[in-house]
């Protein structure tokens, strides 16, 4: 897979990608990571990529020039599966669509700022807008790193059981079970018993059914989305 990000700050994107998981899919060749400096496509004064809005109001908006610019010479050179906005008012991030999202080969995701990019952009050039909440960050970078975590550990090779992305949180609706490590009894406090039988059916069926009662409790709504 390779995943383009649009940003205006490329420094503040970099680090997550430099540790852990993320760095070691990188290192195994399993995933590319390209960032793209908007202001390098823009032939304006001070690079600048934004301006105010036209019928007044507060708040600049990103120009539709240097992205369109910079979207055009990407999809020149290779095919695109989507083309993601991050902003607030996309659509909410979720597991069915991390799982969606990656089987994709080639993604951009354009991370906004200020008041937003220009509706054209979004009209014309956008085909998936995507929120990982119902709040305002100050740009779209640390969104777009949320969104590049839960794809790519899902790739085959990344996780090294890859048995482990299967039974996380909300795939198929439901939250984990409860885990646990050794110790087996910390301080009075012990494990099921039935972890520790070597009942493998038994201990799925339990863990199943700890997943719809935690989920039950805790989520249910997720149960009405079944």
């Amino acid at each position: 897979m390779r995943i383009d990000i649009i940003t205006v700050l490329p420094e503040l994107l970099k680090s997550p990608f430099e540790a852990s998981i993320l760095k070691r899919s990188i290192e195994k060749g399993l995933v590319e990571v390209h960032f793209h400096n908007l202001r390098d496509y823009t032939d304006k004064s001070y690079n600048q990529i934004d301006d105010y809005q036209f019928g007044g109001g507060a708040g600049m908006v990103m120009m539709i020039e240097p992205i369109d610019k910079c979207i055009s010479k990407l999809k020149a050179e290779r095919a695109y599966d989507d083309v993601i906005y991050m902003t607030p008012d996309g659509s909410t991030l979720n597991q069915k669509m991390a799982n969606t999202l990656s089987l994709s080969k080639n993604i951009i995701i354009l991370c906004g700022h200020y008041k937003g990019v220009d509706q054209r952009v979004r009209d014309t050039l956008i085909t998936k807008e995507i929120s990982i909440g119902d709040y305002v960050l100050s740009g779209g970078e640390l969104g777009a790193a949320v969104l590049c975590d839960t794809i790519i550990r899902l790739i085959p090779g990344v996780l090294n059981n890859e048995t482990s992305a299967l039974t996380d949180t909300f795939q198929d609706n439901l939250l984990a079970p409860p885990v646990y490590t050794r110790p087996a009894e910390y301080k009075g406090l012990k494990v099921p018993e039935i972890l520790l039988n070597g009942n493998f059916p038994k201990i799925e069926k339990w863990r199943e059914d700890q997943a719809y009662e935690r989920t039950k409790q805790l989520r249910p709504d997720l149960l009405d989305n079944d």
